[in-house]
């Protein structure tokens, strides 16, 4: 009773305060169902069914004890967010190719993008697949298109011939899960074609909103330079195809490439320059502002501008995000009430899982949701604090390199963590870029919209160049400083979490108590600091083998498999290319094995370790002894009680490593068999069969 009380005087201090943790339990809940081994049945979700009931009483109950009360919405939130996961997972859910097929592809496009590797991409659904059951074929399939091909349009009915393969899952066992990801994406199979794709049927009609947004990203192309008119029509529609990847790697080197992403900077930019457009057209008409609110009337017209700006923008989650709380800004200024903007952002946060709980694992997601926390957070006690002095514009460049170091500092633990980067300049480069992004290129964006009827939408996209040329010189400058970039390993799956709560302690609770959120960050940060990488590493597919060693990961194979190779020197916070991987090879290379096999020494084990590399090994490799590690990509059957992973047995278990301690761990024993990995396994039982 005494702990009922104690809790009950923290909440107590938290009144009028608790809203914002609603998106965070329900939250828990989602990542408690990501977090299974195993597919839960119907009867789990009964027992969830049945713990909700329970907190529904304990609601019921409470109506007079604020612990009883707070506890049955804990309850409630996080079972509600588990089941709203669940349903999502099953939903969304689609045939998935079981293995590599090269044939006819026909169907309809939907989606235009581009490959890390810079090639053009598109996005199928309504399929027709050769020698695929009709109730077999995926929902959708993406293919990467040879340099120099045709591109369709969104809507055209299109057909070539392609090699498809199921998604793969990570390259490492606690590495990035494209299945995972494909799976709510409905992406059943990837690809590519070496052939010309061929425009069969063209729709005018069809996805009339995604036709609109690349016949404006066109449009805007066609007057622009390519660099500054595939950047601008990436914040414009949100079609990022036409970007050059020199460019790309430039924004992202210098902590620029946020300013692509169609989010809070841009939404608020844009409802803020109509809403000041308007009331300023308003006001020249003194007949009409005596007879309506132009406050109001100028609002409307921003609502209307950003619900058209997030249909246009693909409604992802940053700009969904942005998108809630102006809506919400602008709607108190309707009822003449004033926004509450953390509950903005935990509204915010609400919407989005709910109808997209997967979102939860996304960068974007924590990324987005973390720098806008932090801003209002953070600006919300200084403007209770500090009173406003000196000129106007040492103000505003003091609030520019204040917001840049708070979204910088908010966002770097989650960008390191899943893009293994950080950028040493990001600030320098925010502080120079930002205010031309506010100032010159969003302005003239809507100055070239109002002018489009007439046909003078040139103006506007002239000003909008020399912006965006401003933030690419910035971005380009900045990226070749020395030391522009640093690399940083991977972190256990703990990390992200406890940085989360941290952060959330710190910014969302009320008292002294907020500052166990530093004690809370500097464990994850000892956690991630002391986290060793894998000895060993076997890809998907066990064409490379990746070993670490005191000067960086040896690696079996200069080229080829070069995905694996650069995902494992990502994660292992190095900034080595696969060629100089491979001369490592050498520190722990054995003695040569007959054929093409290469061998190497784990000290850990003890044991020999041979790469099978050509059909030809394999089938020479009869015999082996049993300190040996084989490790093949053909299937192999040696005789002699070595451990062998062959292309039979990473198929089962995906990529597999070795530890310190010499264990050797599988994608199967760290995802389990879920919906996205093998199919819906449907009981904690039958997850090895």
């Amino acid at each position: 009773m005494r702990a009922l009380g104690v809790l009950d005087g923290l909440l107590q201090s938290q009144r009028g305060d608790l809203f914002p943790w609603v998106p965070v339990l329900f939250g828990i809940g989602i990542g408690l169902f990501f977090s299974l081994k195993f597919e839960p049945e119907p009867a789990h979700y009964l027992w969830g069914a049945g713990i909700a009931c329970v907190a529904l009483a304990l609601l019921w109950r409470g109506d007079r004890q604020d612990t009883v009360v707070f506890l049955g919405w804990t309850v409630l939130l996080i079972a509600l967010g588990f089941a709203a996961a669940g349903m999502r997972a099953h939903a969304v859910g689609a045939p998935v190719l079981q293995h590599r097929s090269y044939g006819a592809v026909e169907g309809r496009v939907i989606a235009i993008d581009r490959s890390a590797r810079d090639r053009l991409r598109i996005t199928l659904d309504q399929l027709f697949l050769d020698r695929i059951a009709p109730d077999q074929t995926p929902a959708r399939v993406r293919l990467s298109l040879p340099e120099g091909a045709r591109v369709p349009r969104i809507g055209d009915r299109v057909m070539t011939t392609a090699h498809l393969m199921p998604p793969q899952g990570p390259v490492e066992p606690h590495g990035f899960d494209f299945r995972r990801h494909a799976w709510f994406q409905q992406l059943g199979a990837v690809g590519y074609t070496r052939v010309p794709v061929l425009i069969i049927n063209r729709s005018p009609h069809d996805l009339p909103v995604e036709q609109l947004r690349q016949r404006l990203s066109t449009g805007i192309r066609s007057q622009m330079p390519v660099a500054t008119g595939g950047f601008a029509s990436a914040i414009t529609t949100g079609d990022r195809s036409a970007i050059p990847q020199v460019a790309l790697e430039a924004l992202r080197a210098s902590n620029l490439a946020h300013l692509l992403a169609i989010s809070g900077l841009h939404m608020g930019l844009l409802a803020g320059v109509v809403f000041g457009g308007l009331r300023l057209l308003l006001a020249l008409a003194p007949a009409a502002a005596q007879r309506v609110d132009t406050k109001k009337l100028a609002a409307v017209g921003a609502l209307l501008a950003a619900s058209a700006y997030l249909l246009l923008s693909g409604m992802q989650v940053a700009s969904t995000r942005a998108y809630i709380m102006v809506a919400m800004m602008l709607g108190a200024v309707l009822l003449d009430r004033r926004a509450l903007s953390l509950r903005a952002v935990a509204l915010a946060a609400m919407v989005i899982l709910v109808l997209r709980p997967e979102s939860l694992l996304s960068p974007g997601f924590q990324m987005s949701f973390a720098a806008t926390t932090a801003l209002i957070v953070v600006f919300g006690g200084l403007r209770d604090r500090l009173t406003p002095t000196g000129p106007r514009w040492l103000r505003m460049a003091a609030g520019v390199v204040l917001s840049s170091l708070i979204a910088g500092v908010a966002t770097a633990p989650f960008g390191a963590a899943h893009f293994n980067m950080i950028s040493h300049y990001g600030l320098l480069a925010n502080v120079l870029a930002v205010p031309v992004m506010g100032a010159l290129v969003v302005p003239a964006a809507v100055l070239s919209l109002c002018l489009a009827p007439v046909g003078a939408s040139w103006v506007g996209l002239a000003l909008m160049d020399l912006g965006i040329g401003w933030i690419l010189f910035v971005a380009n400058w900045v990226a070749a400083l020395d030391g522009a970039q640093g690399a940083v390993p991977m972190p256990p799956a703990l990390v992200l979490p406890l940085v989360a709560l941290g952060g959330l302690l710190l910014g969302l609770w009320r008292g002294r108590l907020r500052l166990l959120g530093v004690p809370v960050l500097l464990g994850a940060a000892l956690i991630w600091h002391g986290s060793p990488r894998p000895d060993v590493l076997v890809a998907p597919n066990g064409g490379i083998v990746g070993v670490l060693t005191a000067e960086g990961r040896a690696l079996s194979r200069a080229k080829g498999h070069g995905y694996a190779a650069e995902r494992w020197a990502e994660n292992d916070g190095s900034l080595r290319t696969q060629a100089e991987g491979a001369q490592l090879w050498q520190l722990v290379a054995g003695p040569e094995a007959p054929g093409k096999s290469v061998t190497a020494y784990l000290a850990a084990t003890d044991q020999r370790l041979i790469h099978v590399i050509g059909k030809a090994a394999a089938e020479a490799l009869t015999v082996c002894a049993a300190d040996e590690v084989v490790i093949s990509a053909k299937s192999v059957a040696p005789v002699g009680g070595c451990l062998v992973f062959d292309a039979d047995a990473l198929h089962r278990l995906g990529s597999v490593q070795m530890d310190a301690a010499g264990r050797w761990i599988s994608v199967r024993d760290v995802v389990g068999a879920r919906l996205w990995s093998h199919g819906p396994v449907r009981s904690r039982s039958d997850q090895w069969q």
